[in-house]
């Protein structure tokens, strides 16, 4: 007997059928906030969507899964609205009931699951199949008898910061030096040979003496920069060395060559940075992380946070409920994306955007010739000399910027410091913007399961 079994196969077995307290669980799961969520939530559709659900009808070979193709697609909802690792899920999701009717399963209490890496695989299975756009249309569609104003809309741009430390030089440069090293060692072991001869010890020591110091001066942070960037054009130096020397011989696999790549990419970016002279040189493409090449600082200008690193993400707000319009892990500038907000509103909710709240970047010359041609009504400051009495656009103007400046800065901290995405805590670039797709409409579905609550009640009445 398999350890999870679906709740349409086991519930025709259980014995005591003159009193079945599934059917009492079942009950009170409907009146709780995952019972709601349940409902608002197009899980099926959505499983179709990321290519989980086959339309053949030949039988799949093979070990039957755990998890149905909804099943997989809720496991991720429950795991952003917990806030769980995924060990810590799998353990919740053997003792707790509501949780397993959510996903749609039943887990046997004297066989529980043990093995983590099987969330994790799903996990990894729908980050390979998202479509953002696809599954929000989905969404829209579902949501939409539950939303009012569609009219209005609100738009702004936020990171989700990746989990990493931040990046200086010289510890991006010692990270490159200890993986570069490792796997010149290894090489060397794989042929037989002894390992170059570097300064690795001497540059070790110096480094360890210069990260205990808590103040650097200039010529100090030069010095100990400059010996890294020579043990790591010498360490590169020899592992070309080796290869061109044994062309028969497999000394790195496909994953350590891409580390390597990786490697020099951060070499050349820093060692043309540091002969330049000039510190405030702007560096394309510029790799800050070894483990996660992908991510790109971000220039946000905060008074806390002058840069921050991951995702930077452009969301329109429609009654509270975000939708993802441009996730990219390049910095790009949020105002030239106001005629692609619009488009992506219609498309949602196939009405004409009236009202538009936005910040001072949205408020260039052509967002606002585009705005003013569809008649549509802005949170812009007026350009030039201001009226001395208040005309109606104005009630309207700074009633938008207060909505835009509460609502959607909100929206923002409520799914960073309640849904996981304060600092999104993924190995993988596809991963990371899965978490993202998900807290950010977790904290939707869980709004909306809000607003049911309260309507029914009324409908009882």
């Amino acid at each position: 007997m398999t350890k999870v079994r679906k709740f349409v196969e086991i519930t025709p077995n259980l014995p005591f059928t003159e009193y079945n307290f599934y059917e009492e669980f079942r009950e009170s799961f409907e009146k709780t906030e995952l019972g709601r969520m349940k409902k608002i939530l197009p899980l099926h559709e959505m499983a179709k969507s990321f290519g989980l659900v086959s339309e053949s009808m030949m039988p799949k070979r093979g070990r039957k899964s755990y998890f149905t193709p909804a099943g997989k697609v809720a496991l991720m909802f429950l795991k952003m609205k917990t806030q769980m690792s995924f060990p810590k899920l799998m353990e919740a999701l053997n003792g707790n009931i509501f949780y397993q009717m959510f996903c749609d399963i039943v887990i046997d209490p004297a066989r529980p699951l043990t093995n983590y890496k099987l969330l994790d695989d799903i996990a990894l299975e729908l980050a390979g199949k998202l479509k953002i756009q696809e599954q929000q249309n989905l969404l829209a569609e579902m949501w939409k008898p539950y939303m009012k104003d569609l009219d209005t809309m609100f738009t702004d741009a936020t990171c989700y910061e990746s989990d990493m430390r931040y990046p200086t030089d010289q510890k991006l440069l010692w990270e490159c030096v200890e993986d570069a090293y490792d796997l010149m060692c290894e090489a060397s072991g794989k042929l037989g040979i002894h390992r170059p001869r570097t300064k690795f010890l001497d540059v070790e020591k110096a480094n360890l003496t210069y990260r205990k110091q808590r103040k650097h001066t200039k010529s100090q942070t030069r010095k100990i920069t400059r010996r890294l960037l020579d043990l790591l054009g010498k360490i590169l130096k020899e592992m070309r060395k080796m290869e061109r020397e044994n062309p028969g011989k497999e000394l790195f696999s496909v994953r350590e060559m891409e580390r390597i790549s990786v490697i020099t990419t951060v070499y050349r970016q820093q060692n043309s940075h540091f002969r330049s002279g000039d510190a405030r040189e702007s560096i394309p493409n510029r790799v800050v992380s070894v483990n996660k090449p992908y991510v790109r600082p971000i220039v946000r200008g905060k008074e806390v946070k002058n840069v921050e690193f991951g995702a930077k993400c452009n969301n329109i707000l429609v009654d509270g409920i975000s939708f993802i319009e441009k996730l990219s892990f390049n910095a790009f500038n949020e105002g030239t994306r106001l005629p692609h907000c619009i488009k992506m509103h219609k498309r949602l909710f196939g009405v004409d955007v009236k009202k538009i709240g936005g910040d001072t970047s949205y408020a260039g010359n052509a967002n606002r010739e585009l705005c003013t041609s569809n008649g549509i009504h802005t949170s812009f400051v007026q350009k030039g000399k201001q009226a001395k009495e208040k005309r109606e656009k104005d009630f309207v103007r700074e009633d938008l910027a207060r909505v835009r400046a509460t609502t959607m800065e909100g929206s923002f901290g409520t799914q960073k410091e309640h849904y996981s995405m304060r600092r999104i805590k993924a190995r993988m670039k596809k991963t990371e913007i899965l978490y993202i797709f998900f807290g950010i409409h977790t904290a939707n579905a869980v709004l909306l399961a809000d607003r049911l609550e309260k309507k029914e009640p009324a409908k009882a009445a």
